[in-house]
């Protein structure tokens, strides 16, 4: 098996075929980036850390239950709900981002990982009527417009350790972006779970709604 699995293979047991799937993503995604710009060219090598691993720290804060529904906002070229839906085969996953190109990407990684609990799709997250168990996203904008672009697309019923909400990974000095939400919220440290010095001022910011 590929070496650059190792470092997700430290921090989670993974059964043969999510090896073979985390493996096959550097492929995929070296192939696509070439065709579609989803990751920085210099960060292309950094895959597995940066955007495979970081997307699955929020697998450290949260385990899905099988057939909970988990939206994913603004995913880019998939990050974090495809790492996400591999750790978690029986969870639904819902990836949206409002550029096509993007969603092809999520979709072709999909298909050729046989991903059945991922759908991608292009759209705002404004447009969606559905209700999920959760909603998680990577930085795509303040968290105080994060809020509103979902706070009404979580369903009542909360079945998790965790009562229903956001799970957002973000970066740096929150102090001032935390204290503007003005709602309820959890913080955890990324650097707590893993040793990469790339996670050194990485955190999940839980907020439940």
């Amino acid at each position: 098996m590929s070496a650059s699995v190792e470092p997700i293979q430290k921090y989670f047991s993974l059964t043969d075929k999510q090896t073979r799937q985390f493996g096959e993503l550097g492929s995929l995604y070296k192939a696509w980036n070439e065709k579609i710009n989803v990751i920085s060219r210099k960060d292309i090598d950094n895959l597995y850390v940066n955007h495979v691993l970081h997307s699955l720290g929020i697998a450290k804060v949260m385990t899905f239950r099988p057939g909970a529904d988990v939206l994913d906002v603004g995913t880019g070229g998939g990050f974090p709900g495809i790492p996400l839906a591999i750790l978690f085969p029986e969870t639904n996953f819902h990836l949206v981002d409002s550029i096509g190109k993007k969603i092809t990407v999520v979709n072709a990684v999909a298909e050729a990982l046989r991903l059945r609990n991922v759908r991608g799709e292009q759209m705002r997250a404004e447009q969606l009527k559905t209700e999920y168990d959760f909603i998680v996203s990577r930085a795509v904008t303040r968290l105080k417009e994060f809020y509103g672009w979902v706070h009404n697309k979580v369903k009542k019923e909360s079945v998790h350790d965790l009562d229903n909400g956001i799970l957002y990974l973000k970066g740096g000095d929150l102090e001032e972006e935390l204290a503007e939400l003005k709602k309820p919220y959890a913080l955890y440290n990324l650097s707590d779970y893993f040793k990469e010095d790339f996670f050194e001022t990485k955190k999940v910011v839980y907020v439940p709604l």
